[in-house]
Protein backbone atom coordinates (compact mmCIF):
# COMPACT_ATOMS: atom_id res chain seq x y z
CA UNK A 1 0.00 0.00 0.00
CA UNK A 2 1.37 3.52 -0.90
CA UNK A 3 1.79 6.38 1.68
CA UNK A 4 -1.21 8.56 0.08
CA UNK A 5 -3.49 4.63 0.36
CA UNK A 6 -2.32 4.60 3.97
CA UNK A 7 -3.70 8.27 4.64
CA UNK A 8 -6.84 7.12 3.06
CA UNK A 9 -7.65 4.57 4.22
CA UNK A 10 -7.38 5.64 7.88
CA UNK A 11 -9.92 8.26 6.82
CA UNK A 12 -12.96 5.92 7.15
CA UNK A 13 -11.91 3.65 9.64
CA UNK A 14 -15.05 4.40 11.52
CA UNK A 15 -17.15 4.96 8.90
CA UNK A 16 -20.06 6.56 10.47
CA UNK A 17 -17.66 9.22 12.33
CA UNK A 18 -15.69 10.17 9.04
CA UNK A 19 -18.56 10.64 6.71
CA UNK A 20 -20.30 12.70 9.53
CA UNK A 21 -16.70 14.64 9.71
CA UNK A 22 -16.34 15.34 5.80
CA UNK A 23 -20.10 16.19 5.27
CA UNK A 24 -19.43 18.91 8.12
CA UNK A 25 -16.62 19.91 6.65
CA UNK A 26 -18.17 20.41 3.06
CA UNK A 27 -21.28 21.94 4.63
CA UNK A 28 -18.62 24.21 6.20
CA UNK A 29 -16.95 24.97 2.77
CA UNK A 30 -20.09 25.24 0.96
CA UNK A 31 -21.42 28.21 3.39
CA UNK A 32 -17.95 29.88 3.68
CA UNK A 33 -17.73 30.14 -0.56
CA UNK A 34 -21.22 31.60 -0.25
CA UNK A 35 -20.60 33.94 2.15
CA UNK A 36 -17.13 35.40 1.11
CA UNK A 37 -18.84 35.89 -1.94
CA UNK A 38 -21.33 38.30 -0.44
CA UNK A 39 -18.46 39.65 2.09
CA UNK A 40 -16.33 40.25 -1.38
CA UNK A 41 -19.50 41.88 -2.98
CA UNK A 42 -19.97 44.40 -0.58
CA UNK A 43 -17.03 45.11 -0.17
CA UNK A 44 -15.70 45.71 -3.21
CA UNK A 45 -15.27 49.10 -4.60
CA UNK A 46 -17.07 51.37 -7.65
CA UNK A 47 -16.10 49.98 -10.39
CA UNK A 48 -17.64 51.82 -13.90
CA UNK A 49 -15.98 50.19 -16.35
CA UNK A 50 -18.98 49.61 -19.41
CA UNK A 51 -21.48 51.04 -16.72
CA UNK A 52 -24.38 52.56 -19.04
CA UNK A 53 -26.23 53.84 -16.39
CA UNK A 54 -25.54 55.82 -13.39
CA UNK A 55 -27.53 56.45 -10.02
CA UNK A 56 -27.15 59.62 -7.92
CA UNK A 57 -28.80 59.47 -4.39
CA UNK A 58 -28.32 61.79 -1.42
CA UNK A 59 -24.75 62.30 -0.02
CA UNK A 60 -25.73 60.96 3.33
CA UNK A 61 -27.94 58.40 2.75
CA UNK A 62 -30.51 56.95 -0.26
CA UNK A 63 -33.30 57.24 2.54
CA UNK A 64 -32.70 60.90 2.48
CA UNK A 65 -34.55 62.93 -0.36
CA UNK A 66 -33.30 65.12 -3.14
CA UNK A 67 -35.21 68.29 -4.71
CA UNK A 68 -37.04 67.34 -8.04
CA UNK A 69 -35.54 70.46 -9.08
CA UNK A 70 -32.30 69.01 -9.70
CA UNK A 71 -33.51 67.10 -13.13
CA UNK A 72 -33.05 69.60 -15.29
CA UNK A 73 -29.18 70.43 -14.07
CA UNK A 74 -28.12 66.72 -14.16
CA UNK A 75 -29.65 66.53 -17.80
CA UNK A 76 -27.53 69.66 -19.02
CA UNK A 77 -24.68 67.74 -18.00
CA UNK A 78 -22.09 66.39 -20.78
CA UNK A 79 -22.65 62.73 -21.24
CA UNK A 80 -25.99 62.33 -19.70
CA UNK A 81 -28.58 61.14 -22.46
CA UNK A 82 -30.98 60.64 -20.73
CA UNK A 83 -32.39 61.27 -16.71
CA UNK A 84 -35.24 59.37 -14.67
CA UNK A 85 -36.13 60.08 -10.91
CA UNK A 86 -37.75 56.92 -8.49
CA UNK A 87 -38.85 57.13 -4.89
CA UNK A 88 -38.96 54.09 -3.26
CA UNK A 89 -42.97 53.75 -2.32
CA UNK A 90 -42.68 51.00 0.34
CA UNK A 91 -45.94 48.63 -1.21
CA UNK A 92 -47.33 46.19 1.18
CA UNK A 93 -49.58 43.42 -0.72
CA UNK A 94 -53.02 42.37 1.17
CA UNK A 95 -51.03 41.68 5.03
CA UNK A 96 -47.52 41.48 4.74
CA UNK A 97 -46.00 40.71 1.70
CA UNK A 98 -43.48 43.53 0.52
CA UNK A 99 -43.72 44.69 -3.03
CA UNK A 100 -40.42 46.55 -4.78
CA UNK A 101 -42.37 49.33 -5.76
CA UNK A 102 -41.18 53.01 -7.36
CA UNK A 103 -43.05 55.97 -8.13
CA UNK A 104 -41.26 57.39 -11.56
CA UNK A 105 -42.40 59.30 -14.30
CA UNK A 106 -43.63 56.89 -16.99
CA UNK A 107 -42.05 58.73 -20.48
CA UNK A 108 -38.73 58.57 -18.38
CA UNK A 109 -38.81 55.16 -17.28
CA UNK A 110 -39.61 54.09 -21.33
CA UNK A 111 -36.12 56.06 -22.07
CA UNK A 112 -33.91 55.03 -19.77
CA UNK A 113 -34.98 51.74 -19.16
CA UNK A 114 -35.66 49.97 -23.08
CA UNK A 115 -34.96 47.04 -21.21
CA UNK A 116 -38.37 46.76 -20.45
CA UNK A 117 -40.42 45.54 -22.75
CA UNK A 118 -44.10 46.42 -22.83
CA UNK A 119 -46.62 47.44 -25.92
CA UNK A 120 -46.62 50.76 -26.72
CA UNK A 121 -50.50 51.32 -25.59
CA UNK A 122 -49.76 50.22 -22.25
CA UNK A 123 -46.92 52.69 -21.85
CA UNK A 124 -49.28 55.50 -23.43
CA UNK A 125 -51.90 54.15 -20.53
CA UNK A 126 -49.69 54.47 -18.01
CA UNK A 127 -48.46 57.99 -18.65
CA UNK A 128 -52.29 59.08 -19.01
CA UNK A 129 -53.66 57.51 -16.47
CA UNK A 130 -53.07 59.43 -13.21
CA UNK A 131 -53.71 56.32 -10.57
CA UNK A 132 -52.05 53.97 -13.33
CA UNK A 133 -49.42 51.30 -12.16
CA UNK A 134 -47.61 48.63 -14.15
CA UNK A 135 -45.79 45.54 -12.73
CA UNK A 136 -43.31 42.99 -13.65
CA UNK A 137 -44.30 39.43 -15.76
CA UNK A 138 -43.62 37.57 -12.67
CA UNK A 139 -45.13 39.64 -10.39
CA UNK A 140 -48.89 39.71 -11.93
CA UNK A 141 -48.03 35.90 -12.48
CA UNK A 142 -47.60 35.34 -8.57
CA UNK A 143 -50.74 37.19 -7.66
CA UNK A 144 -52.54 36.86 -10.62
CA UNK A 145 -53.35 40.27 -12.14
CA UNK A 146 -54.40 41.29 -15.03
CA UNK A 147 -54.36 44.17 -17.10
CA UNK A 148 -57.58 46.55 -15.82
CA UNK A 149 -58.25 45.52 -12.44
CA UNK A 150 -57.79 47.76 -9.24
CA UNK A 151 -54.95 46.88 -7.02
CA UNK A 152 -54.91 48.07 -3.24
CA UNK A 153 -52.11 48.45 -1.53
CA UNK A 154 -50.20 49.95 1.63
CA UNK A 155 -47.39 51.70 2.08
CA UNK A 156 -45.31 51.28 5.12
CA UNK A 157 -43.78 54.58 4.54
CA UNK A 158 -45.96 57.24 2.58
CA UNK A 159 -49.56 57.64 4.07
CA UNK A 160 -51.78 59.73 2.32
CA UNK A 161 -52.95 63.56 2.58
CA UNK A 162 -56.13 61.90 4.85
CA UNK A 163 -53.91 59.78 6.95
CA UNK A 164 -54.66 56.50 5.47
CA UNK A 165 -51.99 54.77 4.48
CA UNK A 166 -54.32 52.77 1.85
CA UNK A 167 -53.46 53.29 -1.82
CA UNK A 168 -55.38 52.23 -4.80
CA UNK A 169 -53.93 51.65 -8.21
CA UNK A 170 -55.27 50.89 -11.85
CA UNK A 171 -53.06 48.02 -13.04
CA UNK A 172 -52.94 49.61 -16.78
CA UNK A 173 -49.69 46.99 -17.95
CA UNK A 174 -47.53 44.14 -17.72
CA UNK A 175 -43.77 44.49 -18.58
CA UNK A 176 -41.44 41.89 -19.29
CA UNK A 177 -37.57 42.13 -19.97
CA UNK A 178 -35.99 41.96 -23.13
CA UNK A 179 -33.97 38.75 -22.55
CA UNK A 180 -33.75 35.91 -19.92
CA UNK A 181 -32.09 38.01 -17.24
CA UNK A 182 -34.09 40.59 -17.87
CA UNK A 183 -37.50 38.43 -17.63
CA UNK A 184 -35.78 37.51 -14.01
CA UNK A 185 -35.59 40.73 -12.98
CA UNK A 186 -39.29 41.51 -13.55
CA UNK A 187 -40.55 41.67 -10.25
CA UNK A 188 -40.94 45.62 -9.65
CA UNK A 189 -43.83 47.91 -9.77
CA UNK A 190 -44.03 51.50 -10.89
CA UNK A 191 -46.45 53.86 -9.80
CA UNK A 192 -47.38 57.06 -11.87
CA UNK A 193 -45.29 59.64 -9.70
CA UNK A 194 -47.86 62.62 -10.52
CA UNK A 195 -50.78 60.79 -8.53
CA UNK A 196 -48.09 59.87 -5.48
CA UNK A 197 -46.77 63.47 -5.07
CA UNK A 198 -50.52 64.93 -4.95
CA UNK A 199 -51.48 62.74 -2.80
CA UNK A 200 -48.76 61.91 -0.12
CA UNK A 201 -49.10 63.34 3.14
CA UNK A 202 -45.39 64.56 3.61
CA UNK A 203 -45.10 67.35 0.56
CA UNK A 204 -43.99 67.53 -3.28
CA UNK A 205 -41.39 67.73 -5.03
CA UNK A 206 -39.19 65.21 -3.30
CA UNK A 207 -37.22 62.12 -4.93
CA UNK A 208 -34.97 59.47 -3.70
CA UNK A 209 -32.49 58.92 -7.10
CA UNK A 210 -32.19 59.66 -10.26
CA UNK A 211 -30.51 57.62 -13.11
CA UNK A 212 -28.92 58.72 -15.98
CA UNK A 213 -28.51 57.08 -19.25
CA UNK A 214 -25.24 57.57 -20.46
CA UNK A 215 -24.11 58.79 -24.05
CA UNK A 216 -22.25 55.55 -25.61
CA UNK A 217 -18.88 58.00 -25.98
CA UNK A 218 -19.23 59.34 -22.30
CA UNK A 219 -16.86 58.47 -19.54
CA UNK A 220 -19.21 56.76 -16.70
CA UNK A 221 -16.79 57.95 -13.98
CA UNK A 222 -16.12 61.56 -15.16
CA UNK A 223 -19.85 62.31 -15.45
CA UNK A 224 -20.40 61.17 -11.56
CA UNK A 225 -17.64 63.34 -10.84
CA UNK A 226 -19.05 66.17 -12.86
CA UNK A 227 -22.26 65.31 -10.76
CA UNK A 228 -21.56 64.89 -7.79
CA UNK A 229 -18.60 68.27 -8.35
CA UNK A 230 -22.22 70.06 -9.54
CA UNK A 231 -23.79 70.07 -6.14
CA UNK A 232 -20.66 70.32 -3.81
CA UNK A 233 -20.88 72.10 -0.85
CA UNK A 234 -25.10 73.03 -1.75
CA UNK A 235 -27.82 71.94 0.81
CA UNK A 236 -28.46 68.94 -1.76
CA UNK A 237 -24.68 67.22 -2.01
CA UNK A 238 -24.90 63.80 -4.04
CA UNK A 239 -23.03 60.70 -3.81
CA UNK A 240 -23.38 58.97 -7.85
CA UNK A 241 -22.22 55.54 -8.12
CA UNK A 242 -23.20 52.58 -10.58
CA UNK A 243 -25.93 50.47 -10.73
CA UNK A 244 -24.58 47.54 -9.04
CA UNK A 245 -22.75 49.76 -6.49
CA UNK A 246 -26.39 51.35 -5.80
CA UNK A 247 -28.03 48.12 -5.14
CA UNK A 248 -25.42 46.84 -3.28
CA UNK A 249 -25.85 49.70 -0.65
CA UNK A 250 -29.80 49.90 -1.38
CA UNK A 251 -29.36 46.21 0.07
CA UNK A 252 -27.36 47.31 2.88
CA UNK A 253 -29.96 48.99 4.53
CA UNK A 254 -31.07 46.50 6.52
CA UNK A 255 -27.90 46.11 8.59
CA UNK A 256 -23.91 45.98 8.25
CA UNK A 257 -23.86 42.83 6.08
CA UNK A 258 -19.84 42.29 6.11
CA UNK A 259 -20.18 42.29 10.28
CA UNK A 260 -22.66 40.20 9.76
CA UNK A 261 -21.08 37.63 7.21
CA UNK A 262 -18.07 37.56 9.28
CA UNK A 263 -19.84 36.82 12.59
CA UNK A 264 -21.44 33.64 10.92
CA UNK A 265 -18.05 32.71 9.62
CA UNK A 266 -16.36 32.69 12.63
CA UNK A 267 -19.09 30.70 14.63
CA UNK A 268 -18.51 28.09 11.35
CA UNK A 269 -15.24 27.99 11.47
CA UNK A 270 -14.57 27.49 15.52
CA UNK A 271 -17.52 24.35 15.44
CA UNK A 272 -15.43 23.13 12.20
CA UNK A 273 -12.67 23.02 14.61
CA UNK A 274 -14.14 21.33 17.28
CA UNK A 275 -15.34 18.78 15.15
CA UNK A 276 -12.71 17.82 12.79
CA UNK A 277 -10.30 18.39 15.75
CA UNK A 278 -11.97 15.71 18.32
CA UNK A 279 -12.11 13.08 15.01
CA UNK A 280 -8.38 13.64 14.78
CA UNK A 281 -7.53 12.96 18.40
CA UNK A 282 -9.76 9.93 18.91
CA UNK A 283 -7.97 8.56 15.42
CA UNK A 284 -4.79 8.95 16.99
CA UNK A 285 -5.74 7.15 20.37
CA UNK A 286 -7.33 4.26 19.14
CA UNK A 287 -4.12 3.44 16.53
CA UNK A 288 -1.76 4.19 19.21
CA UNK A 289 -0.25 0.56 19.04
CA UNK A 290 -0.58 0.59 15.30
CA UNK A 291 1.31 3.74 15.43
CA UNK A 292 4.23 1.95 17.63
CA UNK A 293 4.30 -0.70 15.07
CA UNK A 294 4.72 1.60 12.45
CA UNK A 295 7.99 2.75 14.35
CA UNK A 296 9.08 -0.11 15.03
CA UNK A 297 8.88 -1.15 11.32
CA UNK A 298 11.62 1.74 10.73
CA UNK A 299 9.35 5.04 10.22
CA UNK A 300 10.66 7.70 11.72
CA UNK A 301 8.93 10.19 14.16
CA UNK A 302 8.68 12.83 11.14
CA UNK A 303 6.90 10.19 8.95
CA UNK A 304 4.47 9.51 11.65
CA UNK A 305 3.99 13.08 12.71
CA UNK A 306 3.64 13.17 8.57
CA UNK A 307 0.43 10.59 8.75
CA UNK A 308 -0.93 12.04 11.08
CA UNK A 309 -1.10 16.10 9.23
CA UNK A 310 -1.49 14.37 6.22
CA UNK A 311 -4.92 12.71 7.12
CA UNK A 312 -6.03 15.88 9.09
CA UNK A 313 -5.41 17.69 5.39
CA UNK A 314 -7.37 15.02 3.75
CA UNK A 315 -10.15 16.02 5.39
CA UNK A 316 -9.94 19.62 4.94
CA UNK A 317 -8.90 19.59 1.69
CA UNK A 318 -11.33 17.14 0.27
CA UNK A 319 -14.43 17.99 1.73
CA UNK A 320 -13.62 22.12 1.42
CA UNK A 321 -12.95 21.43 -2.54
CA UNK A 322 -16.14 19.64 -2.95
CA UNK A 323 -18.05 22.52 -0.26
CA UNK A 324 -16.18 24.85 -2.81
CA UNK A 325 -17.50 23.38 -5.46
CA UNK A 326 -20.97 23.45 -4.88
CA UNK A 327 -20.79 26.68 -3.34
CA UNK A 328 -19.48 27.61 -6.73
CA UNK A 329 -22.79 26.21 -8.37
CA UNK A 330 -25.07 27.23 -5.98
CA UNK A 331 -23.70 31.04 -6.16
CA UNK A 332 -24.61 30.90 -10.22
CA UNK A 333 -28.11 29.77 -9.58
CA UNK A 334 -28.69 32.50 -7.30
CA UNK A 335 -27.29 35.09 -9.82
CA UNK A 336 -29.01 33.81 -12.36
CA UNK A 337 -32.44 33.90 -10.30
CA UNK A 338 -31.69 37.25 -9.08
CA UNK A 339 -30.96 38.18 -12.65
CA UNK A 340 -27.95 40.22 -11.86
CA UNK A 341 -28.99 42.15 -9.42
CA UNK A 342 -26.92 41.23 -6.79
CA UNK A 343 -24.09 38.73 -8.36
CA UNK A 344 -22.84 36.54 -5.96
CA UNK A 345 -19.70 34.88 -8.23
CA UNK A 346 -17.88 32.74 -6.07
CA UNK A 347 -14.31 33.60 -8.07
CA UNK A 348 -11.07 32.87 -7.98
CA UNK A 349 -10.38 34.78 -5.15
CA UNK A 350 -12.45 33.18 -2.50
CA UNK A 351 -11.26 30.09 -4.34
CA UNK A 352 -7.84 30.88 -3.17
CA UNK A 353 -8.90 32.23 0.29
CA UNK A 354 -11.27 29.22 1.09
CA UNK A 355 -7.69 26.56 0.10
CA UNK A 356 -5.97 28.89 2.92
CA UNK A 357 -8.55 28.52 5.30
CA UNK A 358 -8.01 24.62 4.46
CA UNK A 359 -4.10 24.30 4.59
CA UNK A 360 -4.71 26.43 8.19
CA UNK A 361 -7.12 24.59 9.53
CA UNK A 362 -5.38 21.06 8.53
CA UNK A 363 -2.68 22.39 10.35
CA UNK A 364 -4.51 23.82 13.55
CA UNK A 365 -6.27 20.48 13.58
CA UNK A 366 -3.23 18.03 13.24
CA UNK A 367 -0.53 19.14 15.10
CA UNK A 368 -1.80 18.28 18.70
CA UNK A 369 -2.65 14.61 17.72
CA UNK A 370 0.56 14.58 15.41
CA UNK A 371 2.75 15.54 18.19
CA UNK A 372 1.30 13.47 20.03
CA UNK A 373 2.22 10.19 17.74
CA UNK A 374 5.41 11.93 17.37
CA UNK A 375 6.60 11.52 20.70
CA UNK A 376 4.84 7.99 21.04
CA UNK A 377 7.56 5.59 23.16
CA UNK A 378 7.06 2.37 21.48
CA UNK A 379 7.40 0.26 24.52
CA UNK A 380 5.09 2.06 26.34
CA UNK A 381 2.75 2.06 23.49
CA UNK A 382 2.77 -2.00 22.62
CA UNK A 383 2.43 -2.58 26.42
CA UNK A 384 -0.83 -0.23 26.78
CA UNK A 385 0.40 2.13 28.63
Amino acid sequence: MTRVGFVLANLFRRKTRGTLTLLSVVSAFLLFGLLQAVHVLFNAGVDFVGAARIVTQARVSFTSSLPLRLLPEIAAIPGVSQVMHETWFGGVWQTNTPLTTFATVPEQLHAVYPEWVMPEAQWRAFAATRTGIIVGRQVAAQFGWKVGQKIPLASNIYPRRDGSKAWAFDLVGIFDGKDDNWQRQTTQEFINYGYFDEENQFGRGNVNIYVEKLSPSADPAAVARTIDARFENSADETKTQTERAFNVGFVKQIGDIGLIVRWILSAVFFTLLLVVGNTMAQSVRERIPELAVLKTLGFTDASVLGFVIAEAAAFCLIGGLIGLGLATGVGALVERKLGGFLPIQVDVGVWATGIAAMLAMSLAVGILPALRAKRLNIVDALAGR
